[in-house]
């Protein structure tokens, strides 16, 4: 018996015996070898040559140390095509193992990529989120998870590409996870939709930003149907879809058959009234009925406590500076301080008021006004106030606004 099996026969014995086995070059050198043979160009190897010896190499790496399997999966990284069994089995390794497929190679599919977002851990996740190219699909994956430091990474690579659904959910987050929204509001994908919501939990900062980059004017909208007006006034406003649309679409804001109504002559004669009496909810639901929007609409913003919804309430209105300051002072709220200057609350809702254009201030103002109330149907009402949950992909985009934007006020 030669001298090589002897050898041979020896590691089988010590394999069953639980001995401890001697890593031997000539294992180092198969692996090696067989990687050489799973990385030959096509024109060398055909698909069944490279799956049998990718199955072959996957059996011997079950046993190889943690130095082999990175030598081999740096060996594989470069490759065009890589045999879905090593990549199985190498992506999820230790991450020093699985660092250079998941950071260099570029021909991974989103199958495998998704396979190791789904497995993999979160040193795993951490790199997949920093790579470049990152498709939808993977993102949507790995922000499933609700790994925080996960999703920064992810909302800070600019080659990485959000779906609607992705954005959402972490606009969502955002509520519990207030770094994230510096982030998020940069991102190319995220819509009115999204920012306007995200504006009632924003800080000063953001909600000056989405202002002033999603406040859009509806020109286009309004020369579309110019010629619908008169349609749906002819047919008595009865189709109430359509009707809801052209509400948002119309130029004027202030309601006149709530004050044909109203104990008031003027919108800015019930803002007076309580700026020397103090806001009342009578009053408060006077005034919004006064302004074109729902109650429910108009106390949200009277709550806010950032101040801002109230110079987009007034801006969109075309109501005076002045009416804007018995607004607050009709809430109770700081005007001066001890040496007789503006209190900077109040100075800065009013230069929210002076930058903000009127026709962008009503596009604001009646989203929210269409998400905060006609999207709050009685059945969401119930159970967002028993505190059930809620499945956001069965929802429609204002339905979705309306529960995350009320959800806090109604469990209150």
């Amino acid at each position: 018996m030669s001298e090589s099996q002897s050898r041979f026969i020896e590691d089988l014995d010590a394999q069953s015996t639980g001995v401890p086995v001697r890593v031997s070059l000539s294992r180092q050198t198969l692996l090696k070898r067989l990687a050489d043979v799973v990385c030959l160009p096509e024109s060398r190897i055909n698909a069944f040559e490279r799956a049998v010896t990718a199955d072959l190499l996957v059996e011997m790496l079950s046993e190889a140390g943690v130095e082999d399997r990175a030598r081999v999966a740096k060996r594989l990284s470069h490759l065009t095509e890589v045999p879905n069994s090593l990549v199985r089995r190498l992506i999820i390794d230790e991450v020093r193992v699985a660092r250079a497929l998941i950071e260099e190679c570029e021909t991974l599919n989103d199958s495998d990529l998704s396979y190791c977002a789904r497995n993999g851990g979160h040193e795993h996740r951490m790199l997949l989120a920093a790579r470049k190219n990152l498709a939808p699909i993977l993102t949507e994956i790995l922000i499933e998870q609700q790994d925080v430091r996960v999703i920064e990474v992810i909302l800070k690579n600019t080659r990485a590409s959000l779906s609607q659904m992705a954005v959402e959910a972490v606009v969502v987050l955002s509520q519990s996870q207030p770094q994230l929204i510096p982030l998020i509001i940069k991102r190319p994908e995220i819509r009115p939709s999204s920012a306007y919501v995200m504006f009632w939990w924003a800080d000063a900062e953001v909600r000056r930003v989405i202002l002033s980059r999603f406040a859009v004017n509806r020109e286009v909208m309004q020369d579309a149907a110019s010629d619908v007006f008169a349609m749906a006034a002819d047919e008595g406003w009865q189709d109430a879809l359509s009707r809801k649309a052209l509400q948002f679409i119309e130029r004027r804001q202030r309601n006149r058959a709530a004050l044909a109504r109203s104990p008031f002559d003027s919108l800015d004669a019930a803002i007076d009234e309580a700026a020397r009496k103090g806001m009342t909810r009578h009053l408060a639901e006077e005034i919004s009925y006064l302004a074109g929007i729902k109650p429910s609409t108009g106390a949200k913003m009277l709550r806010d406590r950032g101040g801002e919804p109230l110079a987009v309430l007034c801006k969109a209105t075309g109501l005076p500076k002045a009416s804007l300051r018995g607004l607050w002072q009709a809430l109770r709220r700081p005007s001066q301080m001890a040496d007789g200057s503006v209190h900077p609350e109040l100075e800065h809702v009013l230069i929210t008021f002076d930058v903000l254009a009127t026709d962008r201030a009503q596009t604001v103002l009646r989203y929210w006004n269409w998400s905060l109330s006609s999207a709050l149907s009685a059945t969401l009402i119930r159970t967002l106030s028993k505190g059930e949950e809620v499945d956001l992909d069965g929802l429609t985009v204002p339905e979705r606004a309306a529960m995350l934007a009320f959800a806090q006020d109604l469990k209150a």
